[in-house]
């Protein structure tokens, strides 16, 4: 039974910059950068035919490809942090391509994802790091150039059943071409 999940994949280069961002955190469980994406849509554990029927249906999505910003780095957990994150500035054609997928899931019976949709890059994940850590680690680090790219493809992601942080397999992409 699969774990998938729709997202975008974040270009080579992009990586490597945010992989300079790595370490001075303690308890700071860092995201290998081949695993770095924005999760668009999280799927789940689906039995091996709804993922092919999902595979199947997002061929249909017809969308124009579109610039991608990340800007900027931020926790999330408030005073329990938990993860480290590059943000992604959320875009009009971000936040319809999002819709439209959550739109496609929920068709298949999946329930609406129960949070509300802040695109970013996962570069860790926290576990007994102090809000004071977190805090000045942001200080120093949090400040980078913006990295804009062109999301031309989304992308339907596997991983296997982990505490997080991949690794992620592209299962099949969709090119964004309308």
């Amino acid at each position: 039974m699969p774990r998938l999940f729709t997202g975008l994949e974040i270009p080579p280069d992009i990586c490597q910059s945010l992989a300079m961002l790595r370490g001075g955190l303690p308890g700071a469980r860092w995201i290998e950068p081949e695993n770095y994406h924005v999760t668009l849509r999280f799927i789940g554990d689906i039995d091996d035919y709804i993922a092919q029927e999902i595979a199947a249906r997002l061929e249909r999505v017809n969308r124009k490809p579109f610039e991608v910003t990340i800007r900027g780095l931020d926790s999330f957990g408030g005073k329990k942090p938990r993860e480290v994150v590059a943000c992604v500035v959320p875009s009009r054609p971000l936040i319809e391509l999002k819709a439209e997928l959550e739109r496609l899931m929920q068709r298949f019976g999946l329930e609406p994802e129960g949070r509300k949709f802040v695109p970013h890059v996962t570069l860790a994940r926290l576990r007994d790091a102090s809000s004071r850590d977190v805090a000045d680690y942001l200080s120093v680090r949090g400040y980078f150039p913006s990295k804009t790219f062109m999301a031309s493809r989304f992308a339907l992601f596997s991983s296997r059943a982990s505490i997080g942080g991949g690794p992620y397999i592209v299962e099949d992409a969709y090119a964004l071409s309308a």
